[in-house]
């Protein structure tokens, strides 16, 4: 049984003009152990499903799906109350920008301890001796001294391991994980992408993958879905996504790579197929 299934889910916002259409009929699962990578250009609506899944869009979205299981559990028919049981502690997500999701009001330490309090019940000490442990597994060095930090007096690659602490604080089933090395150093990104990996071969935990980077797709991922204007274009194996994509878009989105230019120009995916033409007709 697939630890997450998705099945026909749309999503739209409200606006001044109508209705826009971010998200379109996205059919996919992750299964326990199993690294999914969500990939497509921004605005492709990666983020937006995963938010939708997570119960995190606003007011003005308007969420539909044929099916939303976790680990064999109806979503759609959740309380609110049941669903934030759920989030946070057996589902959990690392946001795109770390210094963005921390509170820069309270310390990196009572942020992971309030993480601990709400889901697991525990008492202050045993929340801080959690939360060194914690730390201390991503690799924040001095992690009983850091807890007294501010985010703002962390590097960015510190603080993205703030937010994976966070995340696997409860040990939770699945992880998903949107853009995990945005804005990072090269140096930075192999660490965390290392980080990442080891920690979900040890846990056994599913994890998506959300990306626009064919490298860290080629180094992470078991199966691959590729979306564009908010519809799943591909779906298949890592291997067979690099070697034999089947779908128009996905073989332009890998001609595409920076690494592949021989010319004076960077290709663009619109080199290779009309974008537009592809987005109405998919």
């Amino acid at each position: 049984m697939a630890l997450l299934e998705i099945r026909n889910l749309s999503v739209s916002f409200a606006t001044s003009t109508g209705l826009f259409h971010a998200v379109q009929g996205i059919d996919m699962s992750v299964d326990p152990r199993e690294v999914l990578a969500v990939v497509g250009e921004s605005g492709s609506g990666k983020s937006v499903a995963m938010l939708a899944t997570m119960g995190l869009l606003p007011d003005t979205a308007t969420i539909t799906a044929d099916a939303l299981r976790f680990d064999g559990r109806d979503m759609l028919n959740l309380s609110a109350a049941e669903r934030r049981r759920i989030i946070g502690r057996d589902i959990s997500m690392i946001f795109q920008e770390p210094i963005a999701s921390l509170n820069p009001c309270f310390t990196v330490g009572y942020q992971i301890e309030e993480v601990l309090r709400v889901h697991l019940g525990l008492g202050k000490r045993e929340r801080r001796a959690r939360a060194i442990e914690l730390f201390a597994q991503v690799g924040i060095p001095q992690p009983e001294a850091r807890l007294s930090s501010y985010p703002h007096q962390m590097s960015g690659g510190q603080c993205q391991r703030v937010m994976i602490a966070m995340a696997i604080a409860c040990k939770p089933k699945l992880l998903i994980a949107d853009e995990p090395t945005t804005a990072l150093d090269v140096t930075i990104q192999k660490q965390i992408l290392d980080l990442l990996m080891t920690l979900q071969e040890e846990t056994g935990m599913g994890m998506i993958m959300i990306t626009h980077d064919m490298g860290v797709v080629a180094e992470t991922a078991d199966r691959v879905v590729v979306m564009f204007k908010g519809r799943k274009m591909e779906e298949a194996g890592v291997l067979e996504i690099f070697e034999a994509p089947a779908h128009p878009y996905t073989r332009a989105l890998l001609a595409a790579l920076p690494e592949l230019a021989t010319g004076d120009r960077l290709p663009t995916v619109s080199d290779f197929v009309d974008a537009e033409a592809l987005a109405g007709g998919a």
